[in-house]
């Protein structure tokens, strides 16, 4: 496996997980830089900026600047800038993503029919006043639907919450209306911004993750390579027969910088 002009980072399971940096990620990820790769993170997870990104991996001895890290919230404004530039949103989110999308010039309304666009995220305040006012927009507004992420549910320590595709199931469902885009990981949508995020040509880049579904799509998507890495969500005995199979499997981060990595090149 060459060294890549540029890499994707998906972030738990892959660089960390929960407080602790994986074994040799550091060392590993400064090397590439060292070598001259620029290195990037991407998460679905909305409920921290990206900013709030980069200072945990700086804290856990990895520095990182707020443009080195792409979240969902980050792809939605990307998605928005290009399809519906001036649109007034409602909001089914937290106030985190609610922030960004007026720092990024977007107008946040709570008046369904005003509304051109309901953006849907991972909300842990979502009630029936919500849904009712997204429903309103949607069915006697027009508003189109754009959510953030298509996981159905959040890992926890005690297990999991619900997450973005929860609130979207419940608002598909009242509506009759369906999403127009979800744009976090595997969506197009995701690979597009960070393409435009590292400024390189997909076959220039590979994306590293531990989920087959989202990292390894999403690199497929627009021609990355994609490197399964098995210190998270992914068994080395579910690759065989998966419907989306990565470029290389590797069994920890130190694996980048070997000579011989276990090669798992599709045909």
């Amino acid at each position: 496996m060459k060294v890549y002009p540029g890499y994707v980072f998906d972030l738990d399971g892959t660089v960390y997980l929960g407080d602790s940096l994986l074994p040799r990620a550091a060392e590993t990820i400064l090397e590439l830089r060292r070598r001259g790769s620029r290195v990037i993170f991407v998460t679905n997870k909305p409920l921290e900026t990206a900013g709030d990104y980069a200072r945990k991996l700086t804290r856990l001895g990895l520095s990182t600047e707020r443009c080195d890290v792409v979240t969902s919230v980050d792809a939605l404004v990307d998605y928005l800038g290009r399809e519906h530039p001036s649109a007034r949103l409602l909001a089914v989110a937290e106030r985190s993503t609610t922030e960004e999308l007026s720092r990024a010039g977007f107008t946040i309304t709570t008046e369904p029919l005003e509304a051109e666009v309901v953006v849907v995220s991972f909300d842990r305040t979502f009630d029936y006043g919500k849904l009712n006012a997204a429903f309103q927009a949607v069915r006697y507004g027009g508003a189109a639907i754009v959510a953030t992420n298509p996981d159905p549910y959040c890992p926890t320590p005690e297990g999991g919450i619900p997450d973005c595709a929860a609130m979207l199931a419940a608002l598909e469902a009242c509506s009759g209306a369906r999403a127009e885009a979800v744009v976090g990981k595997p969506s197009i949508h995701m690979a597009r911004a960070l393409l435009g995020r590292l400024a390189m040509a997909a076959g220039d880049v590979a994306v590293v993750g531990d989920r087959l579904l989202t990292d390894i799509a999403m690199a497929r998507s627009l021609g990355m390579t994609g490197v399964l890495v098995l210190t998270g969500a992914t068994a080395a005995d579910a690759v065989a027969g998966a419907p989306v199979q990565p470029h290389f499997v590797i069994d920890s981060l130190d694996e980048l910088l070997a000579e011989s990595p276990a090669d798992m090149r599709a045909s």
